[in-house]
């Protein structure tokens, strides 16, 4: 891989912390960090998806703790959701090679846009936690959910964290920002899922992998601080936002056929 020049450098960088931000408020930061990647000379997409996971879990690990030192989130929750969706993103990640990830990409487009109708028809939805179930129903549905988005990570990718919140919120019943905090949890165990296949097979850049993450890092810390301290309404604002913006990045692969 040939030596960046500093303008490709700052770019990286930029995109690290600010998908750091997006990441730790409400999920969906590869949409900003994944394409600055693949704009890296000699950088193939697998190795872009790689080394993103490494920026990625250096965020989502720091923000992770933010949250749970601020909003403490239910480890009963947290726990079997983090646990499947590592299993499921492993999983992910080694079916992504049989299967064409086109397929899936209409379909969640459709998800995405009904998701959007009804929280903007909803301005109340995700604002108090009101759980749909208690006990082991409610921690069989969390590892469920975890499953099914762990494998989704694994074989797709991009808007993993806004796919958790939106299951948080809608299937589970949380408000936004403990649906953000455990969302944090479960998305570092699916970057750790996704790794445990990515680095035994060599695909990972470490030296920009480690750069990017550093500035994830720090964009991490800020957003997680920024939605405890502006809480669930400010959460739901930027959901609102980055569901827009997967809608539109969604919809244009598919009418591109990329």
């Amino acid at each position: 891989m040939p030596e960046l020049d500093l303008a490709t450098w700052v770019l990286l960088l930029l995109a690290g912390l600010t998908a750091g931000w997006v990441d730790a408020v409400v999920g969906g930061g590869g949409l900003i960090q994944l394409p600055a990647l693949l704009l890296v000379p000699g950088m193939t997409p697998v190795q872009a998806l790689a080394t993103n996971k490494v920026g990625s879990i250096m965020g989502t690990s720091t923000s992770a703790v933010t949250y749970a030192r601020r909003v403490q989130p239910d480890l009963t929750t947290a726990a079997p959701m983090a646990a499947a969706a590592l299993a499921g993103a492993v999983g992910g990640a080694a079916l992504a090679s049989h299967l064409p990830a086109a397929a899936f990409k209409p379909v969640i487009l459709v998800v995405l846009v009904a998701v959007a109708v009804y929280t903007v028809a909803r301005p109340s939805l995700g604002t108090h936690t009101r759980l749909r179930w208690e006990g082991n129903r409610h921690r069989v549905s969390a590892a469920g959910t975890g499953l099914v988005i762990g494998v989704y990570d694994g074989v797709l990718g991009p808007g993993t964290g806004t796919f958790l919140v939106i299951a948080l919120v809608g299937v589970l019943g949380y408000a936004f920002l403990p649906a953000s905090a455990l969302a944090k949890i479960t998305n570092f165990a699916t970057n750790l899922g996704a790794l445990i296949f990515f680095v035994p097979a060599g695909h990972v850049v470490w030296h920009l992998g480690l750069a990017v993450g550093a500035a994830n890092l720090v964009g991490g810390y800020a957003g997680a601080r920024m939605a405890v301290a502006k809480g669930s309404r400010f959460v739901r604002v930027v959901f609102v936002v980055v569901v827009g913006a997967l809608i539109v990045r969604l919809g244009y692969d598919v009418v591109t056929g990329a």
